[in-house]
């Protein structure tokens, strides 16, 4: 919906999706990895916008380069340290045997012994890539991500601010920003405005049309 206004980038990071895979796996990694695909790409001062592990990352970017960006949209992750939480998940996907695994039914299965909502699992399990030659493997790079969920769960890793205009959307049956963050927030963002919407976490995919209204908002707004 954003592209039909907009030259969009949809990017994942190391250890996910197509991009390369690395036993380094942190915010500081991360947000360099993002520094260097805008410069590779000679991106003129984009508009930066990060969900969860990807808003945590464009944060970091934002406070060690603040000139690199124009805006900067987090959606519902706090610039804090969070207790670590998704090994449950990780454990999950780690009981898939994955050079046996016959069928995405069969993951879902054993995967649901783990996580018990279905529209989580069906995001997780995005991560099976059918292998031309028959069988599945991981996208993500499972055994680094399982080593490094304290380095995913940790506060922003660089000192200073980012004085930009700022969105943070959070999900109001969602636990990672709540209302004692805000003060937080407002000290890391000074010009950062929080929106709450009626979702949990996956705030993009389970509103898509009204998260993307409260976007374009905030974006025609933007001085």
């Amino acid at each position: 919906m954003l592209a039909s206004q907009y030259h969009m980038f949809m990017i994942d990071q190391r250890n996910h999706g197509l991009s390369p895979q690395s036993e380094e796996f942190d915010y500081k990694v991360l947000a360099t990895d993002l520094k260097e695909f805008i410069r590779e790409h000679k991106l003129e001062r984009p508009i930066v916008l990060g969900h969860s592990m990807g808003g945590k990352a464009a944060m970091n970017f934002a406070i060690s380069n603040p000139a690199m960006l124009d805006r900067l949209i987090i959606v519902d992750i706090a610039p804090k340290a969070y207790p670590v939480h998704h090994d449950r998940i990780v454990e999950g996907l780690k009981a898939i045997a994955i050079n046996s695994l016959q069928s995405r039914n069969e993951a879902d299965k054993i995967l649901s012994e783990y996580v018990p909502e279905a529209d989580v699992r069906q995001f997780l399990l995005k991560n099976l890539l059918r292998k031309p030659e028959g069988g599945f493997s991981w996208k993500i790079n499972l055994p680094v991500i399982d080593k490094n969920l304290e380095q995913i769960s940790a506060d922003i890793q660089f000192p200073g601010t980012y004085q930009g205009q700022t969105l943070f959307v959070r999900g109001v049956h969602s636990h990672y920003v709540k209302d004692g963050d805000r003060q937080r927030i407002k000290n890391l963002f000074p010009n950062s405005t929080l929106v709450t919407m009626d979702t949990g976490h996956w705030v993009q995919a389970e509103k898509p049309q009204e998260f993307v209204e409260v976007v374009r908002n905030f974006l025609a707004n933007a001085n």
